[in-house]
């Protein structure tokens, strides 16, 4: 039995017997008690006492003595403060689940549900690597996606690659004009960085051409358009869509060579996919769901032959679903998207992973697919993120300050290789051994502190900050399971059995009461689907964890059975430190 929902049925049943008074078990709400009062966990009185016409002390009394003994033995005591009734749980129902639970490496994982969750994220440009945003991308979708699966749901990962378009085009002309031929293999650069690099190129030589137009006399916005490398781009866009086949060649080759750099990186931060969608195949979709929508009026056509949705109604405005000349919008390829998922997975829900940046591009899509009363319309969810920012502002690519994945990967790997070093801790490691070490921990640092906001708050990312050693970091609760693990190579779990009956010590009841909460916080993770919770819990345990240490011994323990106890916490804890990291996507070293 979990703790709070069993006394909240606790109190439920005494409330239903005691004063014929049925109230929703969502509605009773439990807390666990502040540190200045006695107790283990708080029920809130005041809306029950109004109901019932009772003062909430008298209230609180009742249904303390009630549960007392009645209905929950395993309640020891309790008191009642201001409204507030805190209730002292009793030891053995503490011990009991410690002994049942603590090798459990499975706890907090539930029964498949038979319900389908598909998790769309990352999904890049194919004309630059991946960034520090779309590492806050992978990890929080990669996250949720890990913790829908560990509530039991079947859980397909996607990504959309956005392979087409003048931005893709812009790459290509660079690399036209100004490669002479050079490929990622002779010239030993990543393939994305080499591709992006030309990228960055093409942004440089049009600011050249176009100063020179604003110098002949024309405005900013003619001198861009006349500017001879964007009329390249435009064109081989142009050429591209026609289907020329020297076009489509030079595409498919740059794009592989970005695909290629991809996988490396993926592979490196632990991201993967069931399914990769491609723009240059998804493009022409969602063309016929413009014929259905004019047939049942929820589009209307403009004099130009355009295509419209008037969302005036919803607070919203005109939104354009199909061009003049017939072609589609993005917002008319997401909506033949959505119906090709839902065909192929017929997922209950369908979770898009983006940026603030594209809250109302998500609200009008939904709406639409509501409007033209497709299946798939009501599990759509967009789970909106904050941009990541560095401590100078916002990056731009087109300004040279975006933060590349892999350099921000390389510099927490070096960091971390510092740190540890200077801790003189890894002597007697291996160089493989070092290197395997020192990219847990980098990595552990970036997903953790990228992970740890509330998924809906911007954040600043600051790379030596997210490595402390001691503080809300990574590689502080990787360091705690390290030396979990050090203790339990030291000490054997034998058998245990309680002769002495000697009371719980605050910490290890903190401890075990924290434990007891990991699964219904996942839960919870899950629900909301926000990973920093997680992030929260174990950090909150890791600390616990190193005052209990601190305060109590585990190997020259008062008694033997002193000893069993805490080393079957020891084991319980480093499993729920490895289980919670694990689904965060972060491992934990055996060693540090």
């Amino acid at each position: 039995m979990e703790l709070v929902p069993g006394i909240k049925l606790a109190v439920q049943s005494v409330l239903a017997e005691k004063y014929n008074y049925q109230v929703d078990i969502d509605d009773i709400l439990v807390n666990e008690t502040k540190p200045e009062f006695s107790g283990d966990y708080t029920v809130v009185l005041f809306s029950f006492s109004k109901i019932l016409k009772t003062s909430p002390d008298k209230l609180g009394r009742e249904l303390g003595e009630s549960l007392l003994i009645a209905k929950s033995h395993w309640v020891a005591s309790y008191n009642v403060i201001k409204g507030f009734l805190n209730l002292v749980l009793a030891d053995f129902i503490l011990k009991d689940f410690l002994n049942s639970q603590f090798n459990q490496p499975s706890i907090g994982k539930q029964p498949s549900n038979g319900k389908r969750v598909m998790v769309e994220y990352s999904s890049p440009n194919t004309n630059k690597p991946l960034h520090l945003g779309h590492l806050r991308n992978n990890f929080l979708g990669w996250s949720v996606a890990a913790l829908y699966e560990a509530c039991g749901y079947d859980v397909v990962k996607t990504c959309i690659a956005n392979d087409r378009g003048i931005h893709i085009c812009k790459s290509m002309v660079a690399w036209k004009l100004f490669s002479g031929g050079s490929t990622p293999e002779s010239t030993g650069i990543k393939g994305d960085h080499f591709v992006g690099d030309y990228y960055v190129l093409f942004g440089v030589e049009l600011k050249k051409q176009v100063e020179a137009g604003v110098a002949a006399g024309l405005t900013k916005e003619e001198a861009e358009k006349e500017a001879p490398l964007m009329k390249s781009a435009q064109q081989m866009l142009i050429d591209w869509e026609a289907g020329v086949p020297e076009v489509i060649e030079l595409w498919s080759t740059m794009n592989n060579w970005v695909y290629a750099g991809f996988d490396i990186t993926y592979h490196r931060i632990g991201s993967d996919f069931d399914k990769i969608y491609y723009e240059s195949q998804t493009y022409l979709l969602g063309k016929d769901l413009v014929e259905t929508g004019l047939k049942k009026k929820v589009f209307f056509q403009k004099e130009d032959g355009s295509v419209w949705i008037d969302l005036i109604p919803d607070g919203l405005d005109e939104k354009i679903v199909q061009r003049s000349d017939g072609t589609s919008v993005y917002m008319t390829q997401d909506i033949g998207l959505v119906e090709e998922k839902y065909k192929e997975y017929h997922a209950d829900l369908s979770i898009y992973v983006v940026a603030d940046e594209q809250n109302y591009h998500f609200k009008v899509l939904k709406l639409i697919c509501q409007k033209l009363e497709l299946p798939s319309a009501a599990g759509i969810f967009h789970l909106s993120y904050g941009l990541v920012e560095l401590p100078s502002g916002r990056m731009k690519t087109r300004e040279g300050n975006v933060v590349d994945a892999d350099d921000i990967i390389d510099e927490m790997t070096a960091i971390a290789a510092k740190h540890t070093e200077e801790l003189g801790k890894v002597e007697a490691f291996s160089t493989d051994e070092r290197k395997e070490l020192y990219d847990t921990i980098g990595l552990g640092a970036l997903k953790f502190f990228l992970i740890r906001v509330d998924p809906k708050k911007r954040m600043v990312f600051n790379p030596d900050e997210s490595i402390d050693f001691q503080g809300f970091t990574g590689p502080f609760i990787q360091y705690t399971h390290a030396r979990i693990k050090s203790i339990l190579r030291k000490e054997a779990v034998g058998e245990y059995t309680e002769q002495n009956d000697a009371a719980l010590l605050p910490l290890e009841k903190q401890l075990l009461i924290t434990m007891e909460k990991y699964s219904l916080l996942v839960r919870q993770a899950c629900a909301e689907m926000n990973p920093s919770l997680l992030v929260n819990y174990v950090y909150s345990l890791a600390k616990i964890f190193n005052s209990f240490y601190s305060e109590h011994s585990v190997s020259r323990a008062e008694t033997e059975e002193k000893k069993q106890l805490r080393l079957r916490i020891c084991v319980m804890t480093a499993n729920i430190i490895q289980s919670s990291m694990k689904l965060l996507g972060i491992k934990v070293p055996e060693r540090m």
